[in-house]
């Protein structure tokens, strides 16, 4: 019985899941034709529907997210609330190697595999960094990248309820994000909705500073998150579709650094 409520559940999410990509593409295509005009943005064709749907968010933030995140960052030591991002960021490491595979990228996806093989073997599950300490520098990629790396425009700026800011690619790749999420897996529900309720308190937890600077800063806070998260997107799309290039690169500043080193000894010499 239980088995067969695993799956019902499973099958209803991922429906839920596809049924709000497609209600996301298609009030894109309904919409993009509110925003046109001499003052729209390219990159935000709909924008008055994005505004609405930050307005929203922002309302959820000041209500449950912030209040519960300020409490969970003044009940929890440094060292707690570390040890549970380090946990959470060991399962990104896992799907970033799943990405960098996608990517055919062999070095870096060796490099997320190492630093996930030893936070989970030495790490006690993840809970402790190991890795980093061993000069395993962590990274991250995603679904969205590994499309950017293979060509895929982004489309249009979109926010999405509760995840927030978003591209059309980025939006398009919740259902497989969903679907390979680890904590997606965690039997009974109450446990992986316990799960999962942590993970995004710890992470609205991290940023609380960063929304305080926002918030007292920004003119048009909608116009700055916008504009600053499509910037970092680009720039991160951008490293991933380089083609390994990043590889190359590391691999010669190592060859030129020995070579610079073996002429400063026959220099001494």
């Amino acid at each position: 019985m239980n088995v067969n409520y695993r799956f019902r559940w499973r099958a209803m999410a991922a429906m839920l899941s596809r049924s709000a990509a497609l209600l996301v593409l298609g009030g894109t295509l309904l919409l993009t034709g509110c925003a046109t005009g001499p003052n729209a943005n390219p990159r935000d064709p709909i924008e008055p529907f994005n505004r609405t749907v930050a307005s929203f968010n922002d309302g959820v933030d000041r209500a449950v997210l912030k209040p519960v995140a300020t409490a969970y960052v003044a009940v929890l030591p440094t060292f707690v609330r570390t040890t549970v991002s380090n946990f959470f960021g060991n399962l990104q490491d896992g799907w970033t190697f799943v990405n960098y595979v996608l990517q055919l990228r062999p070095q870096k996806a060796a490099e997320s595999l190492m630093r996930f093989a030893i936070n989970t073997g030495l790490g006690l599950g993840g809970f402790l960094d190991i890795a980093t300490e061993a000069g395993l520098e962590k990274q991250s990629q995603d679904l969205g990248k590994t499309l950017g790396r293979w060509g895929v425009p982004p489309g249009p700026y979109i926010v999405l309820p509760i995840f927030g800011p978003s591209t059309l690619r980025d939006a398009l790749t919740i259902t497989a994000e969903t679907r390979f999420d680890p904590v997606s897996s965690i039997s009974p529900v109450s446990s992986r909705n316990t799960t999962t309720a942590v993970r995004l308190v710890n992470s609205r937890a991290n940023y609380l500073r960063l929304g305080n600077v926002l918030d007292d800063a920004a003119l048009d806070k909608y116009s700055f998150t916008r504009d600053a998260f499509l910037a970092k997107r680009n720039a991160d799309v951008a490293r991933s579709a380089n083609n390994g290039k990043d590889e190359e690169d590391d691999a010669d500043k190592e060859d030129k650094a020995k070579d610079d080193k073996a002429k400063d000894t026959e220099k001494k010499e």
